[in-house]
């Protein structure tokens, strides 16, 4: 990808002049971003999807001002008709079970991987939405099929409306109106009230969603893998305090005991490439529940692709795949990030690797965390 070239999916902008005026800062219309925009996968096979218990999926319905959420799975007679108005079928991780869907999301990898979430799709009858509210994060709207009306507002009166199952504006005034067809696109910054919904039924949304995490979530995550990774010998070492004396108050922490905490965990924290290892490791960990399905010997002579379910990232001294990191060096290292950045990579280049990398790569497809793929060429 040319992130200097300018794309209809940015409305013409490159990918570097988009995240210089609208990443953090202001909503992006695209008309017909993705022409020709066909849904990743049908509604019947959304609906299906939906019935799978390791698909994270949710049902609105709203009917006057009441609310009712039901958490998936969902069996298709628990979807209510399709000329119902004012329901709505969340599906989230789209990417993860469609290929169609990974494909899609990839056409966003000018956000850093590490920072992209999901594909989610929301299928609703007509005047179904999820209610004004606000994100935390970054969202790309594609309208894939149907036609939704979507209000916006920079600013808002914060306060939530009570006894309902998700987080809905008490009022919310739209600045900004406008109706997307399929392949209309529309970019919103964290912190922007917005409302979509579905004009006319048999609308079809596929949200691109970025991660966000809460400082201290991560930095307790962070901490934890680094103390887990620490050499047993560092991890088990004991306080001591031969020189503790009797003391009159039983009850008072010993200052030598504050000492040792502090210290441990200042050297922990302290540790650069521990915590640089960790976060690797944290944001390359697959969702909860994503599983692999293990696949046969790597062929020589193909190259391979990532699987659509896999997570693989680099820094300057690892590359990081599904939780797990490996150092890398040299013409090895070269390789490995190019398998991260273009989540493939020709016969030509793995037969340049080590013998120890291509025994990882072979590694990755036995466990499904990569797949053979006939080569046509040099990557």
């Amino acid at each position: 990808m040319r992130i200097d070239a300018p794309t209809p999916l940015l409305g013409g902008l490159s990918p570097e002049r988009f995240m210089r005026r609208h990443w953090y800062k202001q909503p992006l219309l695209v008309r017909q971003a993705v022409p020709g925009c066909r849904p990743p996968l049908d509604r019947a096979a959304l609906f299906a999807l939906a019935q799978d218990d390791e698909v994270e999926s949710r049902l609105l319905v709203r009917s006057g001002g009441a609310w009712r959420l039901r958490h998936g799975p969902l069996a298709r007679r628990a979807l209510p008709p399709l000329s119902r108005p004012g329901w709505t079928l969340l599906v989230q991780g789209v990417d993860l079970h469609v290929d169609a869907a990974r494909t899609l999301l990839d056409r966003f990898r000018f956000v850093p991987d590490a920072r992209l979430d999901d594909l989610m799709i929301s299928y609703a009858s007509d005047g179904g939405g999820v209610g004004p509210h606000v994100d935390s994060y970054d969202v790309f709207l594609l309208q894939a099929s149907g036609r939704r009306r979507w209000q916006i507002a920079r600013r808002y009166d914060p306060r939530l409306q009570s006894g309902l199952p998700l987080a809905i504006l008490r009022h919310f005034e739209p600045e900004q109106e406008w109706v997307l067809e399929a392949g209309d696109m529309l970019y919103l910054p964290p912190g922007w009230a917005h409302d979509g919904v579905a004009v006319g039924g048999d609308c079809m949304t596929c949200s691109i969603g970025m991660r966000a995490p809460r400082r201290e979530a991560l930095a307790r995550e962070v901490l934890q893998r680094a103390l887990d990774e620490t050499e047993a010998a560092e991890r088990d070492a004991l306080y001591r305090d031969p020189r503790q004396g009797a003391t009159c108050e039983p009850g008072r922490i010993p200052p030598a005991l504050a000492a040792f905490a502090s210290a441990a965990v200042a050297r922990l924290a302290g540790d650069s490439r521990a915590m640089a290892c960790a976060l690797g490791e944290v944001l390359s960990e697959p969702k909860p529940n994503v599983r692999f399905d293990p696949g046969p010997a790597r062929e020589a002579g193909r190259g391979v692709r990532l699987d659509r379910r896999s997570r693989m990232l680099h820094d300057s001294e690892r590359v990081y795949l599904n939780g797990e990191s490996y150092r890398v060096a040299g013409r090895d290292a070269r390789a490995m990030r190019m398998l991260a950045d273009r989540r493939e990579l020709g016969a030509p280049t793995i037969a340049r690797l080590s013998a120890e990398a291509r025994s990882v790569l072979d590694a990755w497809v036995r466990v499904g965390w990569l797949h053979d793929i006939a080569d046509d060429g040099d990557r």
